[in-house]
């Protein structure tokens, strides 16, 4: 029995380079060196991608997603590590989540600092994932990540700090979400960032530019400006989903304001308030249910976990 190590890059494989840059070169068997302990699982490697995750686009990920079900296909795969950037690890470990129900672990993990800093986190990040992908599965939990001395859920996660090692958070209160396996290649679905006073000049070129689904990134408890609620208006009204959540870290979003631009209105325009999750991972799943072809219902229901 083996585990898959699947690398696509980030910071963990990342070194600086002459010129000050920090570029992920490193490949499988360079971070396996310095962390994998005597004893420990077999591994075996598959060197995807060597990309910062603040690139990676849907098509990217929908690959990882595959590269991770080729390996579970496999009946001696223990487990499958993916090692991957932080800047987008809570989009790609969502995407793992909603295509993947194997009883077998599915762990993510990265680091917060280069491979050729002094205080590395990355070595003892992938230790700890390899073991989780070793044991047994939690399928009541889903797709898990390890980082910073931490287990956490798939479902929720969002980087809370940009340095610190144990720079992530899951969201308690989160139930597990459909299994959506559609591909997300084809999708597009955009973030259009709301501030106060704002007009709707972003929403509508990304409605132009063939948005298959839009994704608000409110303020507060989800609201917006009366300007946005109008366009919104358009683009419900041309079969364009929109979700709306919010730049604040933790609460729960609420139909609750009006004066024009508030959750209320948008809610009564159409939009869909993600109840927990973040615009990160809001988007995942909104291209997930548009892959689907989930209709109004079954999205409702889904951000209402």
């Amino acid at each position: 029995m083996t585990v898959a190590l699947v690398t696509t890059g980030g910071t963990i494989a990342s070194v600086r380079g002459t010129d000050g840059a920090s570029t992920p070169v490193l490949a499988a068997s360079d971070l396996l060196a310095g962390a994998v302990a005597a004893g420990g699982p077999a591994v075996r490697v598959v060197d995807l991608l060597a990309k910062d995750s603040a690139v990676l686009t849907l098509p990217d990920m929908q690959r990882i997603s595959d590269a991770v079900g080729e390996q579970l296909a496999d009946p001696s795969c223990q487990g499958v590590v993916v090692v991957h950037g932080t800047d987008a690890m809570e989009e790609t470990a969502l995407l793992l989540d909603l295509q993947h129900r194997d009883p077998r672990p599915i762990v993510v993990t990265g680091a917060q600092r280069t491979a050729d800093a002094p205080d590395a986190d990355g070595p003892a990040n992938l230790r700890a994932a390899l073991a989780v992908a070793s044991g047994a599965g939690s399928p009541d939990r889903g797709v898990l990540v390890a980082m910073g001395g931490r287990v956490l859920r798939a479902t929720g996660l969002a980087k809370r700090s940009t340095d610190a090692i144990d720079g992530f958070v899951d969201t308690p209160g989160l139930g597990r979400l459909p299994h959506l396996p559609a591909r997300v290649d084809g999708v597009r679905v955009d973030l259009v960032a709301v501030h106060p006073g704002g007009d709707a000049l972003h929403l509508d070129a990304s409605l132009a530019a063939g948005a298959h689904g839009l994704v608000l990134v409110g303020l507060g408890a989800g609201n917006a400006t009366p300007a946005v609620v109008d366009g919104v208006r358009r683009a419900v009204a041309r079969g364009v989903p929109v979700v709306v959540s919010t730049r604040v870290p933790e609460g729960e979003l609420s139909a609750g304001y009006g004066g024009g631009g508030g959750g209320h209105d948008l809610a009564a325009a159409g939009a869909v308030l993600a109840r927990l999750l973040r615009p990160g991972q809001a988007r995942v799943l909104l291209a997930s249910l548009v892959a689907a072809d989930a209709d109004d219902a079954a999205l409702r229901a889904a951000f209402a976990v």
